[in-house]
C-alpha cells in the first residue's frame, strides 16, 4: 500500500482522494479550512459550492450531461453526493449546497483509506506522489511556491457569483414557473420584461456603481467570459443581455400568450425551495446598488437578498506548457494538478479532472503507467485541450461538444449528430475502463 497527498478538499481534491483511496492507497487530504478561508468560502464543509448550485444539464446529448455520464462510469463521488442532495431544476442537476457539502464530507471522513487533515494550510509544494487541487483561490504562499516550481507565468482573472433572494419575497403575480420550450419540470421562476421595463433596467444597470478595485487589481484585471459580471456584459450593447442571460426564447408569458421582450430566470438554490439564485447575474456592483437595480426586475421589487453577488480573484496555470493529458506536471512525473487551477472551468469539469488525476496517480503508485483517456470522450477532450501546447492564448475551458473530434461520417442534423457523438464517447470510455481492469 502506497501513500499519497492531496492538497485542497474542493470538488477536484475530494474526487482525487476518493479515486486514490478506492484503488487501495493511503491518502492524506489537506484542507486549510476551518483555520483559514479564501475570500469566497464561508462554510467549514468540504466541496463547498460558491458560484452556483447547478451542476448543469443532464441530457445525454448535452456536453454537461455526457461528462456526468462519463464521471459516473469512473465512480464519481461528487455525482453520488449530488444525487442525494438534488433539488428540482428542470433538465439540470442542481443541489442544496449545504446538503451536498455534508454528503461529500460524510463520505470522505468515513473512508478508511482517507485521513482528513482539516485546518492545515500547505505553503510548500509536496514533491512526491501528490495532487494539488487548491482551487482558483489558492493561498498566496502556496501560489508563490507553485509559481517558483513551475517557472511559468501565472495567468489570473476575476469571476463573480450571483445574488440569492428569499422565495417568499418574490411577487408571484408578476412571475411564473416554466422551463424553456417546456423541457423538464417547470422549476424556474421567470421574470418577464416589457420593452420599457427592459430599457429602464438596462440604463440603471450600466450606470450603477461597482466595487472599486485596488490599483494592483485594475492592472491585472481580466474577466473570464463564462463568469462575466452582468454589468460588464451589458456595456457591450443594449441588446447583449437579450441574447445572453436575459434571452426570452422558449418562454411564453401566461397572461399574454406571447414571448416577453426579455426574461430573467431564478433557480432553486436549496432543497426546501426557500432560496432562489438569479441565473447568470454574477455581479461586482456594490450591495446598495444591487438592491436598487435588481429590485427593478419584475417580481423582485420587494426582494429580500439572502446573499449579494461578490467578485473574487482566480488564478490558473498555463497548463498547455506545464501539464500532460493526465494532469501531471511534465517536469515531475509524481506531481499532479486538478480542478480550476488547471484551467478547466466549472464544477463538474473540476470534479472530472480530480478523477483523472487521482486515477492516474493511483496507477503509477501501483506500478502501472496510466494512459490518457480516449480523445473522443468528453473527459478526454478536456484533458487534451488543457495539455495542448499549440494553444497559445490559454483561457479556461468548460465542457462543450465543439472540443470533441468530428464523426467519421458527418451528420447534418445537430441533435442526431450530438447523440452519435455521445454514444461514441460512452462506448469508448467503457472499452477503456474494461482494458484497464484487464491489465492492458
Amino acid at each position: 500500500m502506497s501513500k499519497a497527498a492531496v492538497v485542497g478538499a474542493g470538488l477536484a481534491g475530494c474526487e482525487a482522494a476518493w479515486a486514490l483511496a478506492g484503488a487501495g492507497h493511503e491518502v492524506t487530504l489537506y484542507e486549510m479550512k476551518p483555520a483559514k478561508f479564501s475570500p469566497a468560502h464561508h462554510s467549514p464543509g468540504l466541496a463547498e459550492l460558491v458560484c452556483s448550485n447547478s451542476l448543469k444539464a443532464t441530457r445525454h446529448t448535452s456536453a454537461a450531461g455526457l461528462l456526468k455520464e462519463e464521471m459516473a462510469l469512473m465512480g464519481s463521488l461528487v455525482l453520488e453526493a449530488a444525487e442525494e442532495a438534488a433539488v428540482s431544476a428542470g433538465g439540470a442537476l442542481a443541489v442544496d449546497r449545504e446538503l451536498f457539502s455534508a454528503a461529500v464530507t460524510r463520505r470522505i471522513m468515513a473512508h478508511p483509506g482517507i485521513t482528513l487533515a482539516a485546518g492545515t494550510e500547505i505553503t510548500q509544494v509536496p514533491l512526491e506522489n501528490a495532487v494539488i487541487a487548491s482551487g482558483p483561490l489558492t493561498s498566496q504562499a502556496l501560489s508563490d511556491a507553485i509559481g517558483a516550481l513551475c517557472g511559468e507565468k501565472y495567468l489570473s482573472f476575476y469571476d463573480a457569483s450571483a445574488p440569492i433572494v428569499a422565495f417568499d419575497s418574490i411577487d408571484r403575480e408578476r412571475t411564473f414557473f416554466a422551463t424553456r420550450y417546456g423541457r423538464g419540470e417547470a422549476d424556474y421562476i421567470n421574470c418577464p420584461f416589457t420593452q420599457p421595463e427592459y430599457d429602464a433596467f438596462y440604463d440603471a444597470l450600466v450606470s450603477a456603481q461597482a466595487v472599486e478595485l485596488k490599483p494592483f487589481e485594475r492592472e491585472y484585471f481580466k474577466v473570464y467570459e463564462g463568469c462575466m459580471p452582468i454589468e460588464v456584459m451589458a456595456r457591450r450593447g443594449r441588446d447583449t443581455l437579450r441574447f445572453g442571460p436575459m434571452r426570452p426564447v422558449g418562454i411564453k408569458v401566461p397572461w399574454t400568450g406571447h414571448r416577453p421582450w426579455a426574461n430573467i430566470q431564478l433557480r432553486r438554490d436549496n432543497a426546501d425551495g426557500s432560496l432562489y439564485n438569479i441565473v447568470g447575474f454574477q455581479t461586482n456592483l456594490t450591495f446598495p446598488e444591487q438592491q436598487r437595480v435588481f429590485r427593478m426586475i419584475p417580481g423582485l421589487q420587494n426582494a429580500q437578498f439572502m446573499r449579494y453577488g461578490v467578485m473574487h480573484r482566480n488564478t490558473f496555470l498555463d497548463s498547455p506548457r506545464l501539464l500532460d493529458p493526465l494532469f501531471r506536471l511534465r517536469k515531475m512525473d509524481n506531481l499532479y494538478f486538478a480542478g480550476q487551477i488547471t484551467g478547466v472551468e466549472g464544477y463538474i469539469e473540476s470534479a472530472a479532472s480530480g478523477i483523472v488525476a487521482g486515477r492516474s496517480l493511483a496507477r503509477r503508485l501501483s506500478g502501472r503507467e496510466a494512459r490518457p483517456l480516449p480523445r473522443d470522450t468528453m473527459t478526454g477532450a478536456l484533458c487534451a485541450y488543457i495539455s495542448d501546447p499549440t494553444v497559445t492564448d490559454f483561457q479556461p475551458m468548460g465542457c462543450n461538444m465543439g472540443i470533441l473530434p468530428p464523426l467519421e461520417v458527418h451528420e447534418r442534423n445537430k441533435e442526431l449528430r450530438y447523440t452519435k457523438m455521445a454514444d461514441r464517447a460512452v462506448a469508448s470510455l467503457r472499452r477503456y475502463l474494461q482494458e484497464e481492469e484487464s491489465g492492458v
